[in-house]
């Protein structure tokens, strides 16, 4: 929890248990979480924070470019603590969002810069489908 301390005193946040408890959930998971389970998951924890002290710190986190938003398509926003750019995964029937790393959207990103003068200053990339989990439950 120091090192998130830190990493929020250098972005000029003020630390807080809540702000420090948010980014942990946040910076510990892969799963691409909601407010409303980020919140879930720490009501035990910190019985007095609302939802609104969630959204609050996702949006400083975010300004402070230690979160990324993603729109999925669901009712709600996902967030996500790896900031670099990179595509996601998004299954159409548990919902589940899964990090893709690849080179070749960089690849892809180049080419159509050179091929096309446009410079692309950020992406955002989802693959909507099945996941391996579903798959073998739809077999």
């Amino acid at each position: 929890m120091e090192e998130l301390a830190v990493i929020l005193k250098s972005k000029k946040l003020k630390v807080t248990p809540q702000r420090l408890a948010i980014y942990k959930v946040l910076f510990d998971t892969t799963s691409h979480p909601t407010a409303e389970d980020i919140y879930n998951a720490l009501k035990q924890l910190l019985p007095t924070m609302s939802l609104a002290t969630v959204y609050k710190t996702l949006d400083a986190l975010k300004k402070a470019d230690l979160a990324t938003e993603l729109n999925v398509g669901d009712d709600s926003s996902r967030y996500d603590s790896t900031i670099e750019s990179h595509p996601h995964m998004v299954c159409f029937i548990c919902g589940k969002v899964t990090d893709l790393h690849t080179n070749s959207l960089c690849e892809f990103k180049k080419q159509i810069q050179k091929e096309t003068d446009f410079e692309i200053v950020s992406e955002k990339v989802y693959f909507y489908g099945t996941c391996k989990d579903c798959k073998v439950q739809l077999d």
